[in-house]
C-alpha cells in the first residue's frame, strides 16, 4: 500500500523508507525517463493505440547498493508530458504523490505476476545467472473513473521475494 498512497513531500519515496525500516537502504537510478512509443501491452492497458507516444521512468531499483528490481512505469503523455515524471531528476514524495498533485489519484490497481527465466538484459544487469527465475508483475493504476493514469512493469530476482496482498471484498 505504502507505493500506492501520495506521501508528504517531505518523507521522501516510499522504497527509501520501505528499506530504512529494514536497517537497509533502497535508492533508485533513473536509466531513462521520455517519449517512447507504448509497447503492445502497455498500449491495451493505457487504452491507446500501439506505438502511440507515452511517457516512461525506466528505473534500476537498489538495496544496499546492489541491483534489485527493474521497474518501467509509463504514463499516458496527457498526464505526463511536460512534468516531472518526464525527466530524470528524483520526484520529491515519489511519483504517487506528483500524481496527486496533479489531480490523478488512484483508486483501483490491478497486477498480474508471473514467473519467468531472465532475458538477457535482465540477467545482466541484476546479475543473475541463467537458470536463476524472476518475477514479472504488471501494475495497471486506475482513477475513479476508471481511466488508467500509470502501467509499472518491474522484473526481480524470485529469490528471497515476498508479494502481499491485502484484498477488501464487500
Amino acid at each position: 500500500m505504502p507505493y500506492l498512497t501520495p506521501r508528504k513531500r517531505e518523507q521522501g519515496d516510499a522504497w527509501s523508507a520501505d528499506a530504512a525500516a529494514q536497517g537497509r537502504r533502497g535508492t533508485q537510478r533513473i536509466v531513462h525517463a521520455g517519449e517512447v512509443p507504448a509497447p503492445a501491452e502497455v498500449a491495451r492497458l493505457l487504452g491507446v493505440p500501439d506505438g502511440e507516444p507515452v511517457v516512461v521512468r525506466r528505473r534500476l531499483i537498489l538495496l544496499d547498493d546492489e541491483p534489485n528490481e527493474l521497474t518501467d512505469t509509463y504514463y499516458p503523455t496527457a498526464i505526463a508530458r511536460g512534468t516531472p515524471l518526464a525527466g530524470t531528476a528524483k520526484i520529491r514524495g515519489g511519483a504517487v504523490t506528483l500524481l496527486a498533485e496533479l489531480g490523478h489519484v488512484g483508486v483501483l490497481v490491478r497486477e498480474d505476476v508471473t514467473a519467468a527465466l531472465p532475458e538477457d538484459e535482465e540477467q545482466e544487469t541484476l546479475r543473475l545467472t541463467p537458470t536463476d527465475p524472476v518475477l514479472r508483475l504488471t501494475r495497471l493504476t486506475l482513477d475513479a473513473d476508471d481511466e488508467p493514469i500509470q502501467v509499472d512493469r518491474m522484473v526481480m530476482s524470485a529469490q528471497g521475494q515476498q508479494l502481499r496482498y491485502e484484498i477488501r471484498i464487500g
